[in-house]
């Protein structure tokens, strides 16, 4: 079909829905990303004076240890200085569920304004979630690119496919209010 192209990347286009970041209170990294690019972004965010701190939430499950045990040294590693980033580990398995755990730290820090990084393609899905669960806070979604999606290119490869046919499911369930 000559618009295959067009369709295939509007449904990647949706689920994408990003903002350029503003300076907030606190910037959050997302779990799920094993790519580091979340992390690397909420860095250069706080190198660029976008905020103070970045809060780097990591669930458990890879060998025994926490996401945030791999992606602030992994952070260190390029370059960045280790006072950017406090970790907050937590046992979630779902966006909703992380979404309590960090809602909760923000409110401990008393945060208002914050950029939430993570994958592109996750932007909508989590803005959503977060927004409907934190309606008193001024929430911004910064995109960090993605390893394999792109949405006008995401039907080219295998890790691609995948991506757009987890994060779609996600997001139709999350329709129904499951």
């Amino acid at each position: 079909m000559v618009t295959s192209g067009f369709w295939l990347a509007a449904l990647g286009g949706y689920l994408v829905r990003a903002e350029p970041p503003v300076h907030a209170d606190l910037i959050v990294v997302l779990a799920g990303d094993f790519s580091g690019n979340r992390i690397l972004t909420a860095g250069d965010l706080v190198r660029r004076g976008f905020a103070p701190k970045v809060l780097v939430s990591g669930t458990s499950g890879e060998y025994g240890m926490h996401e945030t045990d791999l992606a602030i040294p992994f952070a260190i590693r390029h370059g960045f200085p280790a006072s950017y980033f406090v970790a907050l580990p937590n046992d979630s398995h779902s966006t909703k569920a992380e979404a309590d755990d960090v809602l909760a730290a923000l409110r401990k820090w008393n945060a208002h304004r914050i950029d939430i990084v993570t994958s592109n393609y996750h932007t909508r899905r989590a803005g959503n979630i977060y927004r409907a669960k934190a309606p008193d806070l001024e929430i911004h979604m910064v995109a960090a690119p993605d390893l394999y999606f792109t949405p006008d290119g995401w039907w080219k490869d295998r890790e691609g496919r995948k991506t757009f046919l987890l994060e779609w499911t996600k997001t139709v369930v999350a329709w129904f209010g499951m």
